[in-house]
């Protein structure tokens, strides 16, 4: 037998409202361990696909399997399926002020712990680590709403990080950030990867996707799934990106 996807999506549709098309007909896998892009224009549905990936929405046709087993409603209703899932999965925020809502880093730092039922030292431990390991020791009484864009980057990423998740979905990581924070949340996502964590990425940055992924999807307009492969191969394929509104026609007719 294979190995058993962290992620099987088949047919997956989502609908806001029941009328606004986010997501049509998508099909695609995410292995154990890898690092993988979903590459799209702003609206293609990047977003909506990984909150439907954290268990937050669920589709109005298709499936979603995780770890093998149905990713639904009914699933999370069970106290074991749901304490599993979200120690293994974690999300980030495009937007750090949406995750950010405690009154100080160390707090923001020790919620999920706290919530997932571990002990007040052990709490204490991994919040330390997470500190350290993300270089914000000195922000540990600093409330995240003052906070610069980097640094609340670092803080929601510190957040999931005490949890070891296996699973990293990341939402438009470099969005807002100067080149220093980028070239950092680069080796970030590198540093997960070689620890065996599986990384997807949602980003329109051509810039970082071979950094961040040894395999890409691409979502068009329509919100529909027009390409897989590398990121050597996608980014190869001018016409692809002119067509995906992932590069404008007069970038292609300047190189």
């Amino acid at each position: 037998m294979g190995v058993t996807p962290v992620f099987d999506v088949d047919g997956l549709c989502y609908d806001y409202d029941n009328q606004i098309p986010a997501l049509d007909h998508v099909s695609l896998t995410v292995r154990p361990g890898e690092r993988l892009a979903i590459l799209g224009s702003n609206g293609s549905g990047k977003s909506t696909l990984l909150k439907i990936l954290d268990g937050l929405y669920f589709p109005n046709q298709g499936s979603v399997l995780a770890f093998g087993k149905p990713l639904t409603e009914q699933a999370f209703q069970e106290d074991a399926f749901n304490f599993e899932f979200r120690r293994r999965v974690s999300l980030v925020f495009q937007d750090s002020d949406v995750q950010l809502f405690m009154p100080s880093v160390w707090d923001e730092l020790a919620f999920a712990p706290l919530q997932l039922g571990l002990g007040q030292e052990q709490v204490k431990l991994l919040v330390e680590s997470a500190l350290h390991d993300l270089q914000i020791e000195k922000l540990r009484e600093r409330a995240p709403h003052q906070l610069s864009g980097g640094e609340k980057k670092r803080v929601a990423l510190a957040s999931v990080l005490g949890l070891s998740p296996d699973v990293w979905l990341l939402d438009e990581p470099s969005a807002g950030l100067d080149p220093r924070s980028v070239s950092w949340l680069l080796d970030f996502i590198h540093q997960q990867g070689e620890a065996g964590k599986t990384v997807v990425t949602a980003t329109h940055d051509l810039g970082i996707v071979e950094a961040i992924a040894g395999r890409v999807y691409v979502l068009d307009e329509e919100h529909r799934v027009v390409a897989e492969g590398t990121p050597h191969q996608v980014l190869a394929d001018k016409t692809l990106l002119i067509s995906s509104c992932l590069m404008r026609p007069v970038q292609y007719r300047q190189q």
